[in-house]
């Protein structure tokens, strides 16, 4: 999942605008939910990124902490 939810989002934009031009409140209602579901992974891997780079960081500060006391 490299683009984490961008192809959701744009999938999601053009259902609903289809939707809009056709007069389909369920299409664009589908449409919404689509791009929700590519915002929620755009949020999952930011936050799973910032985890990494959170326990890279704690690593880092860990070895230097060995490198001092040895």
């Amino acid at each position: 999942m490299a683009d984490k939810g961008g192809m959701d989002k744009m999938k999601g934009k053009a259902k609903e605008m289809g939707g809009k031009a056709m007069g389909d409140r369920g299409k664009q209602a589908e449409g919404k939910a689509e791009q929700a579901k590519g915002e929620a992974k755009k949020a999952m891997g930011e936050a799973k990124k910032g985890m990494g780079d959170a326990r890279d960081r704690a690593g880092q500060s860990g070895e230097s902490l060995k490198r001092r006391s040895g």
